[in-house]
């Protein structure tokens, strides 16, 4: 999953970008409204974190311009120091899904933002599990079953899981992979990938799925489903 925070406090920016990528999250950070719009435009996120007290742009006018334009359905959870039910309800008119006041508890943010997009992927338009083989991927709970097994993954396993299965066997370009799993800020090393795509590998073969992950030399990887043996 890959989140967008826009903070204007530089420590406080760091600090939820860090908490934020060590529970899993691919985060980009920016400072100020325009920002923010420009990296919705060219990055598709699965929820945005937006303080409403930014130097440049209002927060309500940052939200309106988002319901407005491509980040129409995007989860948006406001945050604020701003504790009146009146700013509230106006954060949540604008558009918010929402609203967590300052301070508040890392773990707090944490289970909110998992609500917010869980209640997404409850919408009518919402996509239904995705199915590949005998593996089925739930995007509202970010969990993989194998033949009515549940799989232990990590949230970057099941990050790189769903974009596999979203492929339906199609090659995944590594490039791509890479900026859905990692922000643009985030420091990884170059067999990072393949890491996870390893960890990923042994869960399924652990769990005896006929979903294997191949490796396409030069561009990226792709699923591949085997038949079941004969009983």
């Amino acid at each position: 999953m890959r989140v967008l925070l826009v903070e204007d406090h530089d420590e406080l920016r760091d600090m939820l970008g860090a908490h934020l990528r060590h529970a899993g999250f691919a985060t980009d950070a920016v400072g100020c409204g325009h920002d923010a719009l420009a990296a919705v435009e060219t990055v598709p996120y699965d929820a945005l974190i937006l303080d409403l007290g930014l130097p440049d742009l209002d927060g309500f006018e940052v939200l309106r311009r988002l319901r407005a334009g491509p980040a129409a359905a995007l989860p948006i959870l406001v945050l604020t120091a701003r504790q009146s039910v009146g700013d509230r309800v106006q954060g949540l008119d604008a558009g918010a899904d929402d609203y967590l006041v300052k301070p508040f508890d890392m773990l707090e943010l944490d289970a909110r933002l998992r609500s917010i997009t869980r209640r997404t992927e409850r919408r009518p338009e919402a996509a239904p599990p995705l199915g590949f083989g005998d593996l089925q991927f739930h995007p509202a709970t970010r969990e993989a079953v194998v033949d009515g097994r549940a799989l232990a993954l990590t949230r970057r396993e099941a990050a790189l899981l769903e974009e596999l299965v979203r492929g339906s066997g199609r090659t995944m370009v590594r490039d791509m992979l890479e900026d859905r799993l990692y922000g643009f800020a985030e420091v990884f090393t170059g067999n990072a990938l393949e890491a996870t795509v390893s960890r990923l590998r042994r869960r399924l073969a652990a769990a005896g799925s006929v979903v294997a992950i191949e490796t396409v030399r030069g561009i990226g990887y792709r699923l591949l489903a085997a038949s079941r043996p004969a009983e």
